[in-house]
């Protein structure tokens, strides 16, 4: 339900759940994965922040092809710790 323009109203549910609008989700490019930061200050305003977790930590790293290992040669070779 639209209020005020470029504002959008949705309904908490018995388990604290809310469904952010679609056109929000699209307009803010919001996709799976991604976190909200909430913040409220002291007059109850509330605000959201797109935190975007689309790529893992690793994601720009190029994959490197080490072959297999043989746990028992490579402690032969390098000897244990």
């Amino acid at each position: 339900m639209a209020t005020e323009q470029g504002s959008e109203e949705t309904t908490v549910s018995d388990r604290g759940m809310v469904t952010i609008p679609a056109d929000l989700r699209r307009r803010l490019d919001i996709e799976p994965g991604d976190k909200l930061r909430w913040a409220a200050d002291e007059d109850g305003v509330l605000s959201v922040e797109v935190v975007r977790q689309r790529e893992g930590a690793f994601d720009g790293f190029e994959p490197v092809d080490v072959g297999e290992t043989n746990a028992v040669e490579a402690e032969a070779e390098f000897g244990t710790e």
